[in-house]
């Protein structure tokens, strides 16, 4: 209905059930390449670039990426797809959007996957409780500025956004995959693009006109990752999520693991959500 046009990879045969997956900042369809690989077994699985990402268009207005405009590409992408329903999985940003879509629209998710985000009203409620979680987060309020954010990523040939994965501070740690060259080469190729980076940033420029929520209940099996050593979120907030999901609730957190979980410990990742799905649908025939 939005009358953009969205990039993704999919594998997997098609008429097969839907996994459909949200990356997070800044990142795209590749930070899920794992996964593509791992779930095209069994399911039709589909990696997108959300608005304003990589190859998929990036209007210009901030008001373009409101957190309704979000939830509604995931509907239409879903039915241009030819699926009703999916199993949705989200990291970081994505998770938000993933969250969100099983709140409005718990129809269309079977199943719910979250990595390293909690449930938006936690979110919104500790963050204003711990400040702590506060300074995590200051880039929200750092993104809110024009221009400027973008400059910053690309000096020193982008070394915040190579830093973001590889640094001691933020990346991924001894114990996890690091990222190749090559994968670094990717993440730059997508963000050296002119303009490239005005789109992700955009949607953090609307967060405030957005939360708090109206509804918060998710009815669907829901499955939350997430890996302790998150620079950007604490820990505390996985547990607390618990409250709002009423259904089966699993949480599993990696000690070792960083924010950039499905890439830092793919083999774990892969296995935890295989149980999952399978132990859901076991449950069912009991």
């Amino acid at each position: 209905d939005s009358g953009l046009r969205f990039h993704y990879v999919a594998a997997g045969e098609r008429g097969k059930p839907l996994m459909l997956l949200l990356h997070g900042f800044p990142e795209f369809w590749y930070s899920w390449r794992h996964q593509l690989r791992e779930f095209k077994s069994e399911y039709r699985v589909v990696a997108l670039d959300l608005r304003g990402y990589g190859e998929t268009d990036a209007p210009p207005h901030k008001e373009h990426y409101k957190l309704d405009c979000l939830i509604a590409d995931i509907k239409d992408i879903l039915e241009s797809l030819g699926y009703n329903k999916c199993v949705l999985i989200g990291h970081d940003w994505g998770g938000m959007i993933a969250w969100l879509v099983a709140i409005c629209y718990p129809e269309m998710v079977t199943k719910l996957i979250v990595v390293n985000f909690p449930h938006p009203s936690v979110f919104t409620e500790y963050i204003l409780r711990h400040p702590s979680q506060l300074i995590k987060s200051g880039y929200y309020f750092f993104f809110q500025m024009p221009w400027f954010p973008e400059f910053m990523f690309t000096l020193n040939d982008f070394k915040v956004l190579k830093s973001l994965f590889t640094s001691q501070a933020t990346g991924i740690g001894r114990k996890g995959c690091r990222l190749t060259a090559e994968d670094i080469e990717a993440y730059l190729y997508v963000f050296s693009q002119p303009g490239a980076l005005t789109g992700p940033i955009n949607h953090y420029r609307t967060i405030f006109s957005c939360l708090p929520l109206q509804h918060h209940e998710v009815i669907m099996p829901t499955l939350l990752l997430w890996g302790e050593r998150d620079a950007f979120m604490e820990v505390e907030m996985a547990e607390i999520t618990r409250i709002y999901v009423k259904n089966h609730f699993r949480l599993t957190i990696l000690s070792e693991a960083s924010h950039w979980l499905q890439q830092d410990q793919p083999d774990i990742v892969n296995k935890l959500i295989w149980t999952f799905l399978k132990e859901e649908t076991k449950r069912k025939r009991e």
